[in-house]
């Protein structure tokens, strides 16, 4: 569905959609539920937060670049 002249805006918006639909399915609720507190939520974000790390250094493991001057003098080894 198209929502702005922007197909990149258009792509995140759809995600959104597409993304809440299944959430809907899955936990059979919405993000309008109050039964968590201040205190769960946060938890929430932290714990998808954290498997957002976990993906980004899987990527990093799979796609390790050659090193440039550049990089080697800015981005240390770990």
């Amino acid at each position: 569905m198209e929502f702005t002249k922007d197909s990149i805006v258009n792509t995140i918006i759809n995600s959104f959609i597409n993304r809440s639909e299944i959430g809907q399915q899955k936990y059979n609720t919405t993000l309008d539920r109050d039964d968590l507190c201040i205190h769960d939520w946060v938890n929430h974000v932290q714990e998808e937060l954290m498997d957002a790390i976990l993906y980004l250094e899987k990527l990093k493991k799979e796609t390790k670049p050659q090193k440039t001057q550049k990089t080697q003098k800015t981005q240390p080894d770990k």
